[in-house]
């Protein structure tokens, strides 16, 4: 929270919140007692592949969820165009933009200290060309201040991914189901079962050799996914795709429970934000009903 002076010279905490309470140490600890660098790089994902250590991503779209994940020691925060059905409520996130998106990108990066920030190039702002990629991570680097970009796709993008990283801009792949291509690939299914194992194989393979920095795989047999993480040299990260792949990532509110209905097989809920919440709510409208709040403690 920000603390400004009344006219008393009393300090008073901010109604409107503030800046991320970043921690600047180096070599701070996380949430979890593990040791962490000042500020988690490409090569400290490499690393954690090459001592086979397991490592977790988030979805994140706003500052204070960012600073949470940040300073619970998860390593890389995704702004994901899943913010399509999670933030505007969309149903699917080929309607996402990149003006819509940018804005929360850049307070997710403005809010972590620790973590690497990735943001995905929405539907129709890549696939034209290497040049419109550019031009449009250009955007998430310069106007959001984001560490690297994330799009979909397999060979097909591969001119992409190199004209992005021959300019120095990190790239995170995305191969298996990917659901900008919902509509071509006939909806939510699995992808690289039987024939098409092989091809998904090839993709991550030539992804790597254009530069990726890292590839997720979603909706994969596990056996399929724990080839790949075997083949290449970049890290996996896994969402649906089993337990051999280097890293899982889930979206934030799938993971701590604030959405509702059914969720996918993959998910596993670690929280009931949902119902922390409407009890919070609740409660507040009956004490407000009830006269109950404010009381003496909260009147000046």
């Amino acid at each position: 929270m920000v603390a400004s002076v009344a006219p008393g010279g009393e300090a008073e905490v901010s109604p409107y919140g503030g800046g991320a309470g970043k921690q600047s140490a180096e070599g701070a600890a996380a949430g979890n007692g593990v040791k962490r660098p000042r500020r988690y790089r490409i090569h400290h994902l490499r690393d954690f592949k090459s001592r086979g250590e397991k490592w977790a991503m988030l979805t994140a779209y706003d500052q204070y969820t960012a600073e949470i994940f940040d300073q619970a020691g998860i390593p890389v925060l995704l702004v994901g165009d899943s913010a399509a059905n999670n933030v505007f409520g969309y149903d699917t996130t080929l309607r996402v933009t990149v003006d819509e998106l940018i804005p929360l990108a850049r307070a997710v990066a403005g809010a972590v200290e620790h973590s690497l920030v990735v943001a995905d190039l929405p539907f129709g702002s890549y696939q034209a060309s290497p040049e419109q990629a550019f031009h449009t991570a250009v955007r998430f680097m310069k106007e959001a201040g984001v560490h690297a970009v994330k799009l979909e796709g397999g060979r097909t993008v591969v001119p992409m991914v190199e004209k992005l990283t021959q300019s120095g801009i990190p790239v995170m792949a995305h191969i298996g189901f990917t659901p900008q291509s919902e509509h071509s690939i006939g909806g939510y299914r699995v992808q690289g079962r039987g024939d098409q194992a092989a091809g998904l194989i090839d993709d991550a393979v030539a992804l790597a050799e254009a530069g990726a920095f890292s590839v997720v795989l979603e909706m994969v047999p596990g056996d399929v996914a724990a080839e790949i993480t075997k083949r290449i040299p970049i890290p996996t990260i896994g969402i649906g795709a089993g337990r051999d792949t280097d890293a899982q990532v889930l979206v934030w509110q799938d993971m701590a429970g604030l959405r509702s209905g059914t969720m996918p097989r993959f998910v596993k809920q670690y929280a009931d934000l949902r119902g922390i919440l409407t009890n919070a709510a609740t409660t507040y409208a009956s004490e407000v009903a009830s006269g109950a709040f404010p009381g003496d403690e909260h009147t000046f």
